[in-house]
Protein backbone atom coordinates (compact mmCIF):
# COMPACT_ATOMS: atom_id res chain seq x y z
CA UNK A 1 0.00 0.00 0.00
CA UNK A 2 1.13 3.57 -0.68
CA UNK A 3 0.01 6.92 0.70
CA UNK A 4 -1.72 9.53 -1.43
CA UNK A 5 0.78 12.36 -1.05
CA UNK A 6 0.73 13.86 2.44
CA UNK A 7 -2.80 12.55 3.14
CA UNK A 8 -3.76 9.75 5.52
CA UNK A 9 -5.23 7.70 2.66
CA UNK A 10 -3.45 4.44 1.85
CA UNK A 11 -4.12 2.74 -1.46
CA UNK A 12 -3.07 -0.19 -3.61
CA UNK A 13 -0.57 1.08 -6.24
CA UNK A 14 -2.99 0.65 -9.14
CA UNK A 15 -6.02 2.91 -9.63
CA UNK A 16 -9.15 1.61 -11.30
CA UNK A 17 -10.44 4.11 -13.85
CA UNK A 18 -14.20 4.51 -13.86
CA UNK A 19 -14.49 6.05 -17.31
CA UNK A 20 -15.76 2.78 -18.78
CA UNK A 21 -18.69 2.49 -16.36
CA UNK A 22 -21.87 3.36 -18.18
CA UNK A 23 -19.97 3.48 -21.48
CA UNK A 24 -18.21 0.28 -22.56
CA UNK A 25 -19.36 -1.50 -19.38
CA UNK A 26 -23.00 -1.61 -18.34
CA UNK A 27 -23.91 -1.70 -14.66
CA UNK A 28 -23.73 -5.48 -14.33
CA UNK A 29 -20.30 -5.65 -15.98
CA UNK A 30 -19.10 -2.68 -13.93
CA UNK A 31 -20.15 -4.41 -10.71
CA UNK A 32 -18.17 -7.50 -11.74
CA UNK A 33 -15.10 -5.39 -12.47
CA UNK A 34 -15.36 -3.51 -9.17
CA UNK A 35 -15.86 -6.76 -7.25
CA UNK A 36 -12.82 -8.35 -8.88
CA UNK A 37 -10.70 -5.24 -8.38
CA UNK A 38 -11.37 -5.11 -4.64
CA UNK A 39 -11.02 -8.90 -4.31
CA UNK A 40 -7.57 -8.51 -5.89
CA UNK A 41 -6.48 -5.95 -3.31
CA UNK A 42 -7.45 -2.75 -5.09
CA UNK A 43 -9.24 0.00 -3.19
CA UNK A 44 -8.90 3.27 -5.16
CA UNK A 45 -11.48 4.12 -7.83
CA UNK A 46 -11.16 7.22 -10.01
CA UNK A 47 -14.08 8.81 -11.82
CA UNK A 48 -15.44 12.24 -12.82
CA UNK A 49 -18.83 13.89 -12.85
CA UNK A 50 -18.59 14.18 -16.65
CA UNK A 51 -18.12 10.42 -17.25
CA UNK A 52 -19.46 9.50 -19.65
CA UNK A 53 -21.15 12.47 -21.27
CA UNK A 54 -18.92 11.88 -24.31
CA UNK A 55 -20.77 8.65 -25.16
CA UNK A 56 -23.89 8.67 -27.32
CA UNK A 57 -27.04 8.70 -25.23
CA UNK A 58 -25.27 9.74 -22.01
CA UNK A 59 -25.63 13.04 -20.18
CA UNK A 60 -22.82 12.73 -17.60
CA UNK A 61 -22.74 11.21 -14.14
CA UNK A 62 -23.31 7.63 -15.31
CA UNK A 63 -20.03 6.39 -13.83
CA UNK A 64 -20.65 8.01 -10.43
CA UNK A 65 -24.15 6.55 -10.35
CA UNK A 66 -22.87 3.03 -10.96
CA UNK A 67 -20.15 3.38 -8.33
CA UNK A 68 -22.71 4.69 -5.85
CA UNK A 69 -25.06 1.81 -6.58
CA UNK A 70 -22.18 -0.64 -6.13
CA UNK A 71 -20.97 0.72 -2.77
CA UNK A 72 -24.55 0.78 -1.52
CA UNK A 73 -25.18 -2.79 -2.67
CA UNK A 74 -21.89 -4.06 -1.22
CA UNK A 75 -22.05 -1.85 1.91
CA UNK A 76 -18.34 -1.16 1.53
CA UNK A 77 -18.10 2.63 1.23
CA UNK A 78 -15.59 2.89 4.07
CA UNK A 79 -13.39 0.24 2.49
CA UNK A 80 -12.80 2.06 -0.79
CA UNK A 81 -11.23 5.40 -1.65
CA UNK A 82 -13.16 7.36 -4.27
CA UNK A 83 -11.88 10.24 -6.38
CA UNK A 84 -14.07 12.31 -8.66
CA UNK A 85 -13.72 15.59 -10.52
CA UNK A 86 -15.46 18.88 -11.25
CA UNK A 87 -15.55 21.33 -14.20
CA UNK A 88 -16.61 19.27 -17.24
CA UNK A 89 -20.12 18.00 -16.51
CA UNK A 90 -22.50 19.54 -19.09
CA UNK A 91 -24.56 21.12 -16.31
CA UNK A 92 -21.60 22.16 -14.14
CA UNK A 93 -18.90 23.60 -16.35
CA UNK A 94 -16.00 25.60 -14.97
CA UNK A 95 -14.70 26.31 -11.50
CA UNK A 96 -16.77 29.25 -10.30
CA UNK A 97 -17.42 28.83 -6.55
CA UNK A 98 -21.18 28.31 -6.89
CA UNK A 99 -20.59 25.74 -9.61
CA UNK A 100 -18.08 23.81 -7.49
CA UNK A 101 -20.55 23.68 -4.60
CA UNK A 102 -23.46 22.56 -6.78
CA UNK A 103 -21.38 20.00 -8.67
CA UNK A 104 -20.05 18.51 -5.44
CA UNK A 105 -23.58 18.09 -4.08
CA UNK A 106 -24.65 16.42 -7.33
CA UNK A 107 -21.68 14.05 -7.20
CA UNK A 108 -22.37 13.19 -3.57
CA UNK A 109 -25.97 12.34 -4.47
CA UNK A 110 -24.95 10.10 -7.38
CA UNK A 111 -22.25 8.42 -5.31
CA UNK A 112 -24.73 7.96 -2.43
CA UNK A 113 -22.17 9.09 0.11
CA UNK A 114 -21.61 11.97 2.50
CA UNK A 115 -18.01 12.60 1.46
CA UNK A 116 -15.66 12.45 -1.51
CA UNK A 117 -12.17 11.27 -0.59
CA UNK A 118 -10.25 13.11 -3.33
CA UNK A 119 -11.89 15.92 -5.33
CA UNK A 120 -10.07 17.07 -8.46
CA UNK A 121 -10.26 20.28 -10.40
CA UNK A 122 -10.64 18.42 -13.69
CA UNK A 123 -9.47 21.18 -16.04
CA UNK A 124 -8.28 24.73 -15.46
CA UNK A 125 -10.78 27.58 -15.70
CA UNK A 126 -9.02 30.79 -16.73
CA UNK A 127 -12.25 32.77 -16.47
CA UNK A 128 -12.43 32.29 -12.68
CA UNK A 129 -9.72 33.69 -10.38
CA UNK A 130 -7.86 30.68 -9.00
CA UNK A 131 -8.06 32.00 -5.44
CA UNK A 132 -11.88 31.93 -5.63
CA UNK A 133 -11.90 28.31 -6.75
CA UNK A 134 -9.49 27.35 -3.99
CA UNK A 135 -11.65 29.07 -1.39
CA UNK A 136 -14.66 27.06 -2.58
CA UNK A 137 -12.74 23.79 -2.36
CA UNK A 138 -11.61 24.74 1.13
CA UNK A 139 -15.21 25.38 2.18
CA UNK A 140 -16.11 21.87 1.06
CA UNK A 141 -13.27 20.44 3.15
CA UNK A 142 -14.41 22.45 6.19
CA UNK A 143 -17.95 21.17 5.64
CA UNK A 144 -16.73 17.56 5.51
CA UNK A 145 -18.04 17.04 1.98
CA UNK A 146 -14.58 16.36 0.57
CA UNK A 147 -11.49 15.12 2.38
CA UNK A 148 -8.76 16.29 0.04
CA UNK A 149 -8.42 18.42 -3.08
CA UNK A 150 -6.29 17.55 -6.11
CA UNK A 151 -5.31 18.87 -9.54
CA UNK A 152 -5.79 17.43 -13.04
CA UNK A 153 -4.66 18.77 -16.42
CA UNK A 154 -3.07 21.99 -15.12
CA UNK A 155 0.07 23.55 -16.53
CA UNK A 156 3.16 23.64 -14.31
CA UNK A 157 2.78 27.41 -13.93
CA UNK A 158 -0.80 27.06 -12.68
CA UNK A 159 0.13 24.21 -10.34
CA UNK A 160 2.83 26.42 -8.87
CA UNK A 161 0.33 29.27 -8.51
CA UNK A 162 -2.13 26.93 -6.78
CA UNK A 163 0.54 25.85 -4.28
CA UNK A 164 1.55 29.45 -3.61
CA UNK A 165 -2.06 30.57 -3.06
CA UNK A 166 -2.73 27.66 -0.73
CA UNK A 167 0.25 28.64 1.39
CA UNK A 168 -0.58 32.36 1.31
CA UNK A 169 -4.24 31.96 2.29
CA UNK A 170 -3.96 28.93 4.53
CA UNK A 171 -6.01 26.71 2.21
CA UNK A 172 -5.62 22.95 2.35
CA UNK A 173 -2.73 21.85 0.16
CA UNK A 174 -3.53 19.60 -2.79
CA UNK A 175 -2.53 15.98 -2.33
CA UNK A 176 -2.28 14.77 -5.91
CA UNK A 177 -1.75 15.49 -9.59
CA UNK A 178 -3.34 13.66 -12.49
CA UNK A 179 -1.39 14.18 -15.72
CA UNK A 180 -1.60 12.54 -19.13
CA UNK A 181 1.42 10.22 -19.01
CA UNK A 182 2.44 6.92 -20.55
CA UNK A 183 5.19 5.40 -22.71
CA UNK A 184 3.98 7.19 -25.83
CA UNK A 185 2.96 10.48 -24.16
CA UNK A 186 5.64 11.80 -21.81
CA UNK A 187 5.81 15.52 -22.54
CA UNK A 188 3.06 16.73 -20.18
CA UNK A 189 4.54 15.23 -17.02
CA UNK A 190 8.30 14.89 -17.33
CA UNK A 191 10.30 17.96 -16.41
CA UNK A 192 8.80 20.82 -14.42
CA UNK A 193 5.57 19.07 -13.41
CA UNK A 194 7.45 16.01 -12.23
CA UNK A 195 9.76 18.21 -10.15
CA UNK A 196 6.81 20.06 -8.62
CA UNK A 197 5.17 16.78 -7.68
CA UNK A 198 8.25 15.35 -6.01
CA UNK A 199 9.19 18.55 -4.18
CA UNK A 200 5.65 19.15 -2.87
CA UNK A 201 4.68 15.60 -1.88
CA UNK A 202 2.00 15.35 -4.54
CA UNK A 203 0.90 11.86 -5.43
CA UNK A 204 0.86 11.34 -9.19
CA UNK A 205 -1.85 9.31 -10.90
CA UNK A 206 -1.21 9.11 -14.66
CA UNK A 207 -4.33 8.80 -16.76
CA UNK A 208 -4.41 7.04 -20.12
CA UNK A 209 -1.67 4.93 -18.56
CA UNK A 210 -2.18 2.37 -21.32
CA UNK A 211 -2.74 4.99 -24.04
CA UNK A 212 -6.45 4.17 -24.35
CA UNK A 213 -5.58 0.54 -25.10
CA UNK A 214 -2.73 1.16 -27.55
CA UNK A 215 -0.17 -0.14 -25.04
CA UNK A 216 -2.02 -3.41 -24.52
CA UNK A 217 -0.74 -4.64 -27.88
CA UNK A 218 -4.14 -5.62 -29.20
CA UNK A 219 -4.11 -2.98 -31.96
CA UNK A 220 -1.28 -3.69 -34.39
CA UNK A 221 -2.67 -1.54 -37.21
CA UNK A 222 -5.18 1.26 -37.57
CA UNK A 223 -7.44 -1.24 -39.31
CA UNK A 224 -7.56 -3.29 -36.09
CA UNK A 225 -9.05 -0.24 -34.39
CA UNK A 226 -11.55 0.75 -37.07
CA UNK A 227 -15.11 0.81 -35.81
CA UNK A 228 -14.15 0.16 -32.17
CA UNK A 229 -15.62 2.30 -29.38
CA UNK A 230 -12.13 3.51 -28.47
CA UNK A 231 -11.14 4.46 -32.00
CA UNK A 232 -11.31 8.22 -31.38
CA UNK A 233 -9.22 8.01 -28.20
CA UNK A 234 -6.65 5.49 -29.38
CA UNK A 235 -5.94 6.49 -32.97
CA UNK A 236 -3.81 9.47 -31.95
CA UNK A 237 -1.18 7.21 -30.42
CA UNK A 238 -0.44 5.30 -33.62
CA UNK A 239 3.00 5.88 -35.17
CA UNK A 240 5.88 3.70 -36.29
CA UNK A 241 7.83 4.69 -33.18
CA UNK A 242 4.82 3.91 -31.01
CA UNK A 243 4.49 0.47 -32.54
CA UNK A 244 8.20 -0.08 -31.80
CA UNK A 245 7.43 0.65 -28.13
CA UNK A 246 4.66 -1.95 -28.19
CA UNK A 247 7.05 -4.47 -29.73
CA UNK A 248 9.55 -3.75 -26.96
CA UNK A 249 6.82 -4.31 -24.40
CA UNK A 250 5.90 -7.57 -26.12
CA UNK A 251 9.48 -8.85 -25.96
CA UNK A 252 9.83 -8.08 -22.26
CA UNK A 253 6.40 -9.50 -21.52
CA UNK A 254 7.28 -12.77 -23.23
CA UNK A 255 10.57 -13.03 -21.36
CA UNK A 256 8.87 -12.37 -18.01
CA UNK A 257 5.73 -14.46 -18.68
CA UNK A 258 3.66 -11.33 -18.19
CA UNK A 259 1.05 -9.41 -20.13
CA UNK A 260 2.04 -6.43 -22.29
CA UNK A 261 -0.17 -4.10 -20.29
CA UNK A 262 1.42 -5.31 -17.04
CA UNK A 263 4.86 -4.31 -18.33
CA UNK A 264 3.63 -0.90 -19.53
CA UNK A 265 2.20 -0.13 -16.09
CA UNK A 266 5.32 -1.45 -14.36
CA UNK A 267 7.42 1.01 -16.38
CA UNK A 268 5.24 3.85 -15.11
CA UNK A 269 5.60 2.65 -11.52
CA UNK A 270 9.37 2.83 -11.93
CA UNK A 271 9.24 6.52 -12.90
CA UNK A 272 9.92 9.32 -10.37
CA UNK A 273 6.91 10.47 -8.40
CA UNK A 274 4.40 7.95 -9.76
CA UNK A 275 2.02 6.65 -7.10
CA UNK A 276 -0.59 4.53 -8.86
CA UNK A 277 -1.30 4.58 -12.62
CA UNK A 278 -4.95 4.76 -13.62
CA UNK A 279 -6.12 1.91 -15.84
CA UNK A 280 -9.65 0.95 -16.76
CA UNK A 281 -11.23 -2.31 -17.81
CA UNK A 282 -14.31 -3.00 -19.89
CA UNK A 283 -14.29 -6.71 -19.07
CA UNK A 284 -13.33 -8.64 -15.97
CA UNK A 285 -10.82 -10.66 -18.02
CA UNK A 286 -8.68 -7.53 -18.42
CA UNK A 287 -8.20 -7.00 -14.68
CA UNK A 288 -5.53 -9.59 -13.73
CA UNK A 289 -2.95 -7.96 -16.01
CA UNK A 290 -3.59 -4.61 -14.35
CA UNK A 291 -3.47 -5.92 -10.80
CA UNK A 292 -0.19 -7.76 -11.51
CA UNK A 293 1.70 -4.55 -12.35
CA UNK A 294 2.74 -3.45 -8.83
CA UNK A 295 4.41 -6.83 -8.24
CA UNK A 296 6.41 -6.75 -11.48
CA UNK A 297 9.75 -5.08 -10.77
CA UNK A 298 11.45 -4.36 -14.07
CA UNK A 299 15.23 -4.53 -14.23
CA UNK A 300 17.16 -1.34 -14.91
CA UNK A 301 17.99 -2.74 -18.35
CA UNK A 302 14.31 -3.35 -19.14
CA UNK A 303 13.36 0.14 -17.99
CA UNK A 304 16.15 1.62 -20.11
CA UNK A 305 15.15 -0.38 -23.18
CA UNK A 306 11.57 0.91 -23.00
CA UNK A 307 12.67 4.45 -22.23
CA UNK A 308 14.99 4.55 -25.24
CA UNK A 309 12.23 3.24 -27.51
CA UNK A 310 9.87 5.79 -26.00
CA UNK A 311 12.35 8.62 -26.60
CA UNK A 312 11.79 8.15 -30.34
CA UNK A 313 8.09 8.99 -30.00
CA UNK A 314 8.23 12.72 -30.58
Amino acid sequence: MVAIGHSDLDIFPLTLGGNTFGWTSDEAASFEILDAFTAGGGNFVDTADSYSAFADGNSGGESETIIGNWTRARRNRDEVVIATKVSRHPEFRGLAPDNIRAAADASLARLQTDHIDVYYAHYDDDETPLVESLAAFDELIEAGKIRYVAISNYSPARVREWLELAKEHGFARPVALQPHYNLVARHDYEGVLQTLAVENELAVFPYFALAAGFLTGKYRTREDLAGKQRERLTSGYFSDAGLDVVQGLREIAESRSAEISTVALAWLLARPGITAPIASASRISQLPALLDAPALALTSQEVEKLTVLSDAVA
